[in-house]
């Protein structure tokens, strides 16, 4: 059926309901743009003047604080390096206290080692000494036992002898 208007329009179907959805929010968005375009317009109109100078100036200053902001950042974080160095040679200086008292600890355990040794070594000397004296007593005493025995057996032979006569 055709109207008035243009040829007769069935309902749209299930596919071209999204779509003409879509395209009515993208013309909805595309009006949105445009208002928002004017009104930014309109502000740019309103807007101070500035001349060079100034604008030189303002742009000199907004540069300096920005450098002024980086130069603390670095700083804080050169302070904080710093206070971690000085931590770090706190724990130095204190691990080099321990190490040298470790040290002085163990040189005097080796001076008293030493002298133990020293000490033991004076003693193994006396008891050698006394050793190789025992050893002479004894050496003496069994040459007086073999003296002895020899007289012995004389006496027996001559005992013997005696008898056999």
């Amino acid at each position: 059926m055709a109207t008035v208007d243009g040829p007769a329009r069935l309902p749209p179907a299930r596919g071209e309901s999204l779509a003409s959805d879509r395209f009515a929010a993208a013309l909805a968005n595309v009006n949105d743009m445009g208002q928002s375009l004017e009104s930014l317009q309109s502000m740019l109109r309103k807007a101070v003047y500035l001349d060079e100078d100034v604008f030189a100036n303002a742009s000199a200053v907004s540069n300096q604080s920005r450098t002024l902001k980086a130069q603390e950042r670095r700083i804080k974080a050169l302070e904080r390096e710093l206070d971690a160095a000085i931590a770090a040679a706190g724990h130095a200086r204190a691990e080099k206290k321990q190490a040298e008292a470790g040290q002085r600890a163990a040189e005097a355990r080796v001076q008293e080692v030493l002298r133990e040794l020293e000490n033991t070594a004076v003693v193994f000397k006396l008891h050698a000494e006394e050793l190789r004296a025992k050893q002479e007593e004894v050496g003496k005493k069994n040459e007086e036992i073999q003296v002895l025995k020899a007289i012995i057996d004389t006496l027996r032979q001559d005992k013997a002898g005696k008898k056999a006569s």
